[in-house]
């Protein structure tokens, strides 16, 4: 057996592993509150945003749409439900990965897809029997293959997967920053579509999403959680009191600007990259699993490694972190100063590639991948 056979096989290993030893310890929680939810709903009679998993606080947080979507979920067991759930995030990773690096080799392919199914956050999404590899491919299909080809379906996938979870929203944004004007209002115009057919349907159930359920945050967990990864987390695990929300306001507005800044002249790649970083960092609640927004950050660090090596660099130190779950070695609380560090660890990095991360493969020859660039009007392309 060569060499690269073996590290190919090492790695399929180690993913193998870690993907089943995941899915024992979460046993795919998050479908279970999903598939008892859409249950209670549809053959129960019961309103969705009623329900609690049993000696939990946990319920449906998604809109109604959503609740649309995972419909057929009230009809299966949950080892069905697992199953399905299991392929369909193995499978749309490897595709979502090929996007990304845009190679015909099969071996580089089958590296890259080994090291992003052991990436944290895509294991933890296999383990909890989460949507949001669905929700990175539709979006990631939408970038690369509409957007940036200025395709008359551009903004779909985004609008469905907003309408679906609202924190792909902001790459709505995305498309008004960078005047992808056309694209922006058919995303607008599918969200739109898709929430305001689920009110027709639901109205009931619709209302009380957007009057309340939306603002309870207690829904989703404790905001000071150490899987919260986003700006919002990491202030509430400082001891902050009444400032909290202020110095997050002023945080959220702060890395809006500089997204804003950095954003503009990317390549399709470059814009989903910047993108994914601004929208885990500025949700109130983003849990390690909602981090699959990431993989393209990492390989836009690799594509690069030549040309910038200490981005590169950045990006293998955050990559080998995470996945050795240092971050939840302080899930009891931070004592700082470097238990500080290590329970915020998603969100230095993401601050961090904010301002480094290059807005383009600067590194023609080196680059697994070629899309075509984003054209932002009056703005040109450059790496830095």
């Amino acid at each position: 057996m060569n060499r690269r056979i073996l590290l190919l096989v090492v790695l399929a290993l180690a993913a193998a592993g870690s993907l089943v030893w995941t899915a024992i310890h979460h046993f795919y929680f998050d479908s279970q509150v999903y598939s008892e939810a859409v249950r209670y709903w549809f053959r129960d009679d019961g309103l969705v945003y009623d329900f609690l998993k049993g000696g939990t606080v946990y319920g449906f947080t998604y809109p109604p749409f959503a609740g649309l979507v995972m419909a057929p979920m009230a009809y299966l067991p949950l080892w069905a439900i697992a199953a399905a759930g299991s392929a369909a995030t193995v499978v749309v990773t490897v595709v979502v990965v090929s996007w990304f690096i845009r190679t015909r080799d099969w071996y580089p392919l089958a590296v890259a897809s080994c090291l992003a199914l052991f990436f944290e956050p895509v294991r933890e999404t296999f383990g909890f029997g989460q949507v949001n590899m669905l929700l990175l491919a539709l979006v990631a299909g939408d970038v690369l293959f509409g957007v940036a080809r200025g395709r008359r379906w551009a903004g779909i996938g985004i609008g469905l997967a907003t309408a679906i979870k609202l924190t792909p929203g902001v790459f709505i944004l995305y498309l008004l920053v960078t005047r992808q004007w056309r694209a922006a209002g058919v995303s607008i115009a599918t969200a739109a579509a898709a929430t305001l057919g689920a009110a027709a349907i639901w109205p009931d159930a619709s209302r009380e999403f957007w009057t309340s359920a939306l603002w309870d945050t207690n829904r989703v967990g404790n905001l000071e959680y150490v899987s919260n990864q986003s700006l919002r987390g990491m202030l509430a695990r400082l001891p902050l009191d009444s400032a909290e929300s202020v110095v997050w306001i002023v945080c959220v507005l702060a890395a809006i600007g500089v997204w804003a800044w950095r954003v503009r002249g990317t390549d399709a790649l470059g814009g989903l990259a910047l993108t994914g970083i601004l929208g885990c960092l500025i949700s109130p609640v983003t849990w390690v699993h909602h981090c699959v927004w990431l993989l393209p950050v990492l390989v836009r660090c690799y594509e690069n490694r030549r040309s910038n090596p200490r981005v590169f660099w950045v990006g293998v130190v955050f990559y080998v972190l995470v996945c050795t779950r240092v971050t939840f070695l302080y899930e009891n609380g931070p004592k700082p100063p470097l238990a500080v560090i290590g329970a915020n660890l998603y969100v230095l990095f993401c601050v961090a590639l904010l301002f480094l991360l290059p807005r383009a493969s600067s590194d023609a020859s080196g680059s697994l991948r070629k899309i075509v660039p984003v054209r932002t009007p009056g703005v040109s392309s450059a790496a830095t």
